[in-house]
Protein backbone atom coordinates (compact mmCIF):
# COMPACT_ATOMS: atom_id res chain seq x y z
CA UNK A 1 0.00 0.00 0.00
CA UNK A 2 2.83 2.59 0.58
CA UNK A 3 4.26 1.80 -2.27
CA UNK A 4 1.20 2.58 -4.23
CA UNK A 5 1.02 5.83 -2.35
CA UNK A 6 4.42 6.87 -3.41
CA UNK A 7 3.81 5.86 -6.58
CA UNK A 8 0.29 8.16 -7.10
CA UNK A 9 2.29 11.19 -5.37
CA UNK A 10 5.27 10.83 -7.58
CA UNK A 11 3.02 10.59 -10.23
CA UNK A 12 1.04 13.82 -9.21
CA UNK A 13 4.28 15.57 -9.03
CA UNK A 14 5.18 14.75 -12.68
CA UNK A 15 2.15 16.08 -13.63
CA UNK A 16 2.38 19.35 -11.60
CA UNK A 17 5.68 19.74 -13.00
CA UNK A 18 4.75 19.42 -16.52
CA UNK A 19 2.12 22.00 -16.51
CA UNK A 20 4.43 24.51 -17.11
CA UNK A 21 3.69 28.37 -17.24
CA UNK A 22 4.33 30.36 -20.58
CA UNK A 23 7.29 32.36 -18.52
CA UNK A 24 8.75 29.50 -17.46
CA UNK A 25 9.00 27.48 -20.96
CA UNK A 26 10.47 30.81 -22.45
CA UNK A 27 7.22 32.39 -24.41
CA UNK A 28 4.39 34.85 -23.13
CA UNK A 29 1.11 33.35 -23.56
CA UNK A 30 -1.73 35.50 -24.53
CA UNK A 31 -5.54 34.68 -25.05
CA UNK A 32 -7.59 35.65 -27.55
CA UNK A 33 -11.44 34.11 -27.04
CA UNK A 34 -14.41 34.30 -29.38
CA UNK A 35 -16.85 32.59 -31.49
CA UNK A 36 -14.87 30.31 -33.30
CA UNK A 37 -17.69 28.10 -34.49
CA UNK A 38 -21.15 28.22 -34.36
CA UNK A 39 -23.52 30.47 -36.30
CA UNK A 40 -21.84 33.95 -35.81
CA UNK A 41 -18.01 32.11 -36.45
CA UNK A 42 -16.97 34.87 -38.67
CA UNK A 43 -16.84 37.32 -36.33
CA UNK A 44 -14.64 34.69 -34.14
CA UNK A 45 -12.44 34.61 -37.78
CA UNK A 46 -12.20 38.08 -37.40
CA UNK A 47 -10.97 38.70 -34.10
CA UNK A 48 -8.63 36.11 -34.23
CA UNK A 49 -6.97 36.97 -37.33
CA UNK A 50 -6.69 40.52 -36.12
CA UNK A 51 -4.73 38.99 -32.97
CA UNK A 52 -2.79 37.02 -34.97
CA UNK A 53 -1.60 39.69 -37.21
CA UNK A 54 -0.45 41.70 -34.32
CA UNK A 55 1.48 38.76 -32.38
CA UNK A 56 3.15 37.83 -35.78
CA UNK A 57 4.08 41.47 -35.70
CA UNK A 58 5.83 41.67 -32.43
CA UNK A 59 7.20 38.19 -32.98
CA UNK A 60 8.98 39.46 -36.42
CA UNK A 61 10.47 42.23 -34.09
CA UNK A 62 12.10 39.55 -31.15
CA UNK A 63 8.79 39.21 -29.51
CA UNK A 64 8.27 41.28 -25.84
CA UNK A 65 10.29 41.71 -22.82
CA UNK A 66 12.97 39.29 -25.30
CA UNK A 67 10.46 36.45 -24.87
CA UNK A 68 8.28 35.12 -28.19
CA UNK A 69 4.44 35.45 -27.98
CA UNK A 70 2.54 32.55 -27.72
CA UNK A 71 -1.15 32.93 -28.93
CA UNK A 72 -3.94 30.37 -27.09
CA UNK A 73 -7.55 30.56 -28.80
CA UNK A 74 -10.54 30.07 -26.78
CA UNK A 75 -13.59 28.79 -28.26
CA UNK A 76 -16.73 30.64 -26.22
CA UNK A 77 -19.34 29.38 -28.99
CA UNK A 78 -21.20 32.42 -28.12
CA UNK A 79 -22.55 31.08 -24.93
CA UNK A 80 -22.00 32.23 -21.42
CA UNK A 81 -21.20 28.93 -19.72
CA UNK A 82 -18.53 27.86 -22.21
CA UNK A 83 -16.62 31.08 -22.20
CA UNK A 84 -16.12 30.68 -18.38
CA UNK A 85 -14.63 27.83 -18.85
CA UNK A 86 -12.21 29.00 -21.55
CA UNK A 87 -11.68 31.98 -19.09
CA UNK A 88 -10.77 29.18 -16.53
CA UNK A 89 -8.28 27.13 -19.26
CA UNK A 90 -6.84 30.18 -19.91
CA UNK A 91 -6.00 30.96 -16.22
CA UNK A 92 -5.02 27.20 -16.07
CA UNK A 93 -2.66 27.71 -18.71
CA UNK A 94 -0.71 30.49 -17.57
CA UNK A 95 -2.23 33.28 -19.86
CA UNK A 96 -0.73 36.12 -19.08
CA UNK A 97 -3.66 38.45 -20.76
CA UNK A 98 -6.83 38.35 -22.80
CA UNK A 99 -8.65 39.70 -25.62
CA UNK A 100 -12.24 39.05 -25.46
CA UNK A 101 -14.65 38.13 -25.45
CA UNK A 102 -16.89 38.97 -28.00
CA UNK A 103 -20.28 38.91 -27.32
CA UNK A 104 -21.11 40.77 -24.17
CA UNK A 105 -23.13 37.74 -22.30
CA UNK A 106 -19.90 36.24 -22.26
CA UNK A 107 -17.80 39.11 -21.47
CA UNK A 108 -19.23 39.66 -18.44
CA UNK A 109 -19.17 36.53 -16.83
CA UNK A 110 -15.91 35.27 -17.73
CA UNK A 111 -14.83 38.59 -16.33
CA UNK A 112 -15.58 37.82 -12.70
CA UNK A 113 -12.96 34.39 -13.40
CA UNK A 114 -10.40 36.89 -14.77
CA UNK A 115 -11.02 39.77 -12.03
CA UNK A 116 -10.14 36.54 -9.97
CA UNK A 117 -7.13 35.78 -11.44
CA UNK A 118 -5.98 38.98 -11.82
CA UNK A 119 -5.65 38.64 -15.62
CA UNK A 120 -6.81 41.68 -17.71
CA UNK A 121 -9.33 41.48 -20.25
CA UNK A 122 -9.45 43.97 -23.12
CA UNK A 123 -12.77 43.06 -24.67
CA UNK A 124 -12.70 43.91 -28.75
CA UNK A 125 -16.14 43.31 -29.22
CA UNK A 126 -18.80 43.85 -26.09
CA UNK A 127 -20.34 46.97 -25.78
CA UNK A 128 -22.95 46.34 -23.04
CA UNK A 129 -21.90 48.71 -19.91
CA UNK A 130 -22.15 46.43 -17.28
CA UNK A 131 -18.83 45.25 -18.47
CA UNK A 132 -17.20 48.06 -17.20
CA UNK A 133 -19.56 49.16 -14.89
CA UNK A 134 -18.67 46.50 -12.27
CA UNK A 135 -15.45 48.23 -11.56
CA UNK A 136 -13.15 45.49 -12.08
CA UNK A 137 -9.83 47.28 -12.67
CA UNK A 138 -8.69 44.39 -14.93
CA UNK A 139 -11.49 44.35 -17.75
CA UNK A 140 -11.29 47.27 -20.55
CA UNK A 141 -12.60 47.58 -24.17
CA UNK A 142 -11.35 49.46 -26.82
CA UNK A 143 -15.30 49.54 -28.38
CA UNK A 144 -17.76 51.88 -27.49
CA UNK A 145 -20.52 51.53 -25.52
CA UNK A 146 -24.42 50.56 -26.38
CA UNK A 147 -25.51 53.66 -23.86
CA UNK A 148 -22.78 55.96 -26.66
CA UNK A 149 -24.45 53.53 -29.53
CA UNK A 150 -28.57 53.48 -28.36
CA UNK A 151 -28.26 57.81 -28.20
CA UNK A 152 -26.34 57.71 -31.74
CA UNK A 153 -28.61 55.32 -33.45
CA UNK A 154 -31.90 57.46 -31.66
CA UNK A 155 -30.88 60.61 -32.85
CA UNK A 156 -29.85 59.80 -36.42
CA UNK A 157 -33.67 58.39 -36.18
CA UNK A 158 -35.27 61.38 -34.93
CA UNK A 159 -32.78 63.93 -36.36
CA UNK A 160 -32.60 62.52 -40.28
CA UNK A 161 -35.04 59.83 -41.05
CA UNK A 162 -38.09 62.21 -38.73
CA UNK A 163 -39.58 58.82 -37.37
CA UNK A 164 -43.10 59.26 -35.22
CA UNK A 165 -43.80 55.33 -34.67
CA UNK A 166 -41.14 52.80 -34.14
CA UNK A 167 -41.27 48.92 -33.58
CA UNK A 168 -38.33 47.85 -31.02
CA UNK A 169 -37.02 43.64 -31.60
CA UNK A 170 -34.32 42.74 -30.04
CA UNK A 171 -32.94 39.07 -28.77
CA UNK A 172 -33.10 38.82 -25.63
CA UNK A 173 -29.67 38.58 -25.16
CA UNK A 174 -27.57 40.87 -22.72
CA UNK A 175 -26.44 43.07 -25.84
CA UNK A 176 -29.19 42.92 -28.27
CA UNK A 177 -31.72 43.42 -25.42
CA UNK A 178 -29.48 46.01 -23.33
CA UNK A 179 -28.84 47.69 -26.77
CA UNK A 180 -32.92 47.88 -27.51
CA UNK A 181 -33.46 49.84 -23.99
CA UNK A 182 -30.91 52.15 -24.62
CA UNK A 183 -32.56 53.07 -28.29
CA UNK A 184 -35.59 53.36 -26.59
CA UNK A 185 -34.47 55.75 -24.33
CA UNK A 186 -33.08 58.22 -26.43
CA UNK A 187 -35.97 58.39 -28.66
CA UNK A 188 -37.28 61.11 -26.96
CA UNK A 189 -41.34 62.05 -26.32
CA UNK A 190 -41.91 62.73 -29.87
CA UNK A 191 -41.88 59.44 -30.73
CA UNK A 192 -44.39 56.39 -30.13
CA UNK A 193 -42.87 53.15 -29.46
CA UNK A 194 -45.17 51.00 -30.75
CA UNK A 195 -44.24 47.50 -30.34
CA UNK A 196 -41.47 46.23 -27.99
CA UNK A 197 -40.70 41.89 -29.11
CA UNK A 198 -38.36 39.56 -27.80
CA UNK A 199 -37.07 37.03 -30.22
CA UNK A 200 -35.38 33.33 -29.54
CA UNK A 201 -32.18 33.14 -31.05
CA UNK A 202 -31.48 30.30 -33.46
CA UNK A 203 -35.16 30.25 -33.99
CA UNK A 204 -35.87 30.51 -38.15
CA UNK A 205 -39.68 31.29 -38.29
CA UNK A 206 -40.05 34.89 -36.69
CA UNK A 207 -43.98 35.32 -38.37
CA UNK A 208 -45.53 36.10 -35.17
CA UNK A 209 -43.75 38.93 -34.33
CA UNK A 210 -42.92 40.11 -38.09
CA UNK A 211 -46.54 39.68 -38.31
CA UNK A 212 -47.10 41.62 -34.97
CA UNK A 213 -44.31 44.48 -35.98
CA UNK A 214 -46.22 44.94 -39.06
CA UNK A 215 -49.45 45.11 -37.77
CA UNK A 216 -48.51 47.91 -35.96
CA UNK A 217 -47.35 50.38 -39.08
CA UNK A 218 -43.80 51.69 -37.81
CA UNK A 219 -41.75 54.06 -39.63
CA UNK A 220 -39.01 52.39 -38.74
CA UNK A 221 -37.64 48.85 -37.35
CA UNK A 222 -35.25 48.94 -34.44
CA UNK A 223 -33.31 45.41 -34.51
CA UNK A 224 -30.55 44.77 -31.01
CA UNK A 225 -29.21 41.51 -31.93
CA UNK A 226 -26.67 39.60 -34.47
CA UNK A 227 -26.73 39.47 -38.25
CA UNK A 228 -27.66 35.57 -38.13
CA UNK A 229 -31.66 36.29 -37.06
CA UNK A 230 -31.45 39.90 -38.27
CA UNK A 231 -31.24 38.62 -41.90
CA UNK A 232 -33.96 36.51 -40.94
CA UNK A 233 -36.16 39.49 -39.38
CA UNK A 234 -35.41 41.85 -42.62
CA UNK A 235 -36.52 38.98 -45.35
CA UNK A 236 -39.71 37.62 -43.41
CA UNK A 237 -40.91 41.28 -43.00
CA UNK A 238 -40.22 42.61 -46.17
CA UNK A 239 -41.80 39.11 -47.81
CA UNK A 240 -44.92 39.90 -45.80
CA UNK A 241 -44.96 43.40 -47.79
CA UNK A 242 -43.28 45.17 -44.97
CA UNK A 243 -41.88 48.69 -46.31
CA UNK A 244 -40.02 50.62 -43.24
CA UNK A 245 -36.49 50.49 -42.74
CA UNK A 246 -34.45 48.20 -40.26
CA UNK A 247 -31.48 50.15 -38.27
CA UNK A 248 -29.39 47.66 -35.81
CA UNK A 249 -26.17 47.79 -34.12
CA UNK A 250 -22.63 46.61 -34.35
CA UNK A 251 -24.24 43.25 -34.50
CA UNK A 252 -25.57 43.00 -37.62
CA UNK A 253 -22.90 45.16 -39.50
CA UNK A 254 -21.18 41.95 -41.01
CA UNK A 255 -21.61 40.77 -45.16
CA UNK A 256 -23.38 37.80 -43.57
CA UNK A 257 -26.58 39.42 -43.15
CA UNK A 258 -26.93 40.92 -46.50
CA UNK A 259 -26.19 37.06 -47.21
CA UNK A 260 -28.80 35.57 -45.24
CA UNK A 261 -31.55 38.60 -45.85
CA UNK A 262 -30.84 39.03 -49.76
CA UNK A 263 -31.84 42.01 -51.51
CA UNK A 264 -34.88 42.41 -48.83
CA UNK A 265 -31.47 43.98 -46.31
CA UNK A 266 -31.29 47.03 -49.12
CA UNK A 267 -31.81 50.09 -47.25
CA UNK A 268 -31.11 49.08 -44.18
CA UNK A 269 -28.89 50.95 -41.53
CA UNK A 270 -26.38 50.51 -38.66
CA UNK A 271 -24.45 52.19 -36.10
CA UNK A 272 -20.82 51.55 -36.04
CA UNK A 273 -17.23 53.21 -35.59
CA UNK A 274 -16.29 55.16 -38.86
CA UNK A 275 -14.88 53.41 -42.10
CA UNK A 276 -11.40 52.14 -41.28
CA UNK A 277 -10.54 52.68 -45.14
CA UNK A 278 -11.02 56.69 -44.67
CA UNK A 279 -8.68 56.10 -41.61
CA UNK A 280 -4.71 57.14 -42.30
CA UNK A 281 -3.80 55.39 -39.41
CA UNK A 282 -5.40 52.41 -40.38
CA UNK A 283 -3.48 52.35 -43.92
CA UNK A 284 -0.91 49.78 -42.50
CA UNK A 285 -3.30 47.62 -40.84
CA UNK A 286 -5.18 47.14 -44.09
CA UNK A 287 -2.53 46.51 -46.06
CA UNK A 288 -0.71 44.01 -44.51
CA UNK A 289 -4.32 42.06 -43.26
CA UNK A 290 -5.21 41.65 -46.93
CA UNK A 291 -1.99 40.12 -47.78
CA UNK A 292 -2.55 37.63 -45.13
CA UNK A 293 -6.21 37.00 -44.28
CA UNK A 294 -8.09 38.68 -47.25
CA UNK A 295 -10.54 41.96 -46.80
CA UNK A 296 -10.73 42.71 -42.78
CA UNK A 297 -14.37 42.27 -41.15
CA UNK A 298 -15.36 44.95 -38.71
CA UNK A 299 -13.70 43.96 -35.76
CA UNK A 300 -10.97 42.74 -37.04
CA UNK A 301 -8.97 46.28 -36.31
CA UNK A 302 -10.26 46.64 -32.99
CA UNK A 303 -9.06 43.26 -31.89
CA UNK A 304 -5.27 44.22 -33.71
CA UNK A 305 -5.29 47.09 -31.36
CA UNK A 306 -6.55 45.90 -28.41
CA UNK A 307 -3.40 42.96 -28.50
CA UNK A 308 -1.28 45.61 -29.47
CA UNK A 309 -2.43 47.69 -26.03
CA UNK A 310 -1.77 44.82 -24.39
CA UNK A 311 1.85 43.42 -25.63
CA UNK A 312 2.77 47.18 -25.72
CA UNK A 313 1.45 47.41 -21.75
CA UNK A 314 3.53 43.78 -20.85
CA UNK A 315 7.04 46.09 -22.53
CA UNK A 316 5.60 49.77 -20.85
CA UNK A 317 5.12 47.62 -17.18
CA UNK A 318 8.41 45.32 -17.93
CA UNK A 319 6.45 42.30 -16.66
CA UNK A 320 3.58 40.03 -16.98
CA UNK A 321 2.71 40.49 -13.14
CA UNK A 322 -0.81 41.14 -13.25
CA UNK A 323 -1.14 43.95 -11.14
CA UNK A 324 1.65 45.98 -13.04
CA UNK A 325 0.46 45.03 -16.45
CA UNK A 326 -3.19 46.25 -15.48
CA UNK A 327 -1.75 49.08 -14.01
CA UNK A 328 0.56 49.87 -17.52
CA UNK A 329 -2.79 49.48 -19.63
CA UNK A 330 -4.74 51.89 -17.70
CA UNK A 331 -1.55 54.21 -17.72
CA UNK A 332 -1.15 53.50 -21.75
CA UNK A 333 -1.60 56.36 -24.08
CA UNK A 334 -1.82 54.40 -27.63
CA UNK A 335 -1.64 55.41 -31.37
CA UNK A 336 -2.76 52.79 -33.14
CA UNK A 337 -4.56 51.91 -36.48
CA UNK A 338 -7.76 52.60 -34.63
CA UNK A 339 -6.38 56.20 -33.98
CA UNK A 340 -5.36 57.29 -30.41
CA UNK A 341 -6.97 55.53 -27.26
CA UNK A 342 -6.82 56.06 -23.75
CA UNK A 343 -8.88 54.32 -20.84
CA UNK A 344 -11.14 56.09 -18.37
CA UNK A 345 -10.80 55.00 -14.52
CA UNK A 346 -13.95 52.14 -15.84
CA UNK A 347 -11.66 50.74 -18.13
CA UNK A 348 -13.78 52.43 -21.11
CA UNK A 349 -11.86 54.71 -24.14
CA UNK A 350 -12.25 58.01 -23.74
CA UNK A 351 -13.22 58.64 -27.13
CA UNK A 352 -15.53 56.56 -28.92
CA UNK A 353 -16.86 58.11 -32.20
CA UNK A 354 -20.00 56.55 -33.85
CA UNK A 355 -21.62 56.76 -37.39
CA UNK A 356 -24.24 55.68 -39.28
CA UNK A 357 -24.35 52.96 -41.90
CA UNK A 358 -25.87 52.30 -44.59
CA UNK A 359 -26.84 48.91 -46.74
CA UNK A 360 -26.54 50.49 -50.63
CA UNK A 361 -26.23 48.01 -53.79
CA UNK A 362 -25.76 45.01 -51.66
CA UNK A 363 -22.77 46.79 -49.50
CA UNK A 364 -22.52 48.42 -46.34
CA UNK A 365 -21.26 52.29 -47.00
CA UNK A 366 -20.93 55.25 -44.10
CA UNK A 367 -23.54 57.24 -44.37
CA UNK A 368 -22.16 61.15 -45.30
Amino acid sequence: MKKLILLAVMCLATVACSKKTGQETGVIKIGAAGQLTGPEAVFGADMLNGVKLAVEEWNAKGGVLGKKIELVPGDDQAEPRQAVAVANKFTAEGVVGVVGHFNSSCSIPASEVYHKAGIPQISHASTNPKLTDQNFDNVFRVCGRDDQQGKAAGNFAVQKLKVKRVAVIHDKTTYGQGFAEEFKKNLGAGVEVVAFEGITKGEKDYSPVVTKVKSANPDLIFFGGIFTEGGLLIKQYKAMGGTAPFIGGDGIMSEELLKIGGPATEGTYATFGPDTKEVPSAKGFNENYRKKYGEPGVYSVYAYDATNILLQSIKNAGATDGKKLIAAIRAIDYSGALGHIQFDAKGDVKESPYVVWKVESNKFKQVK
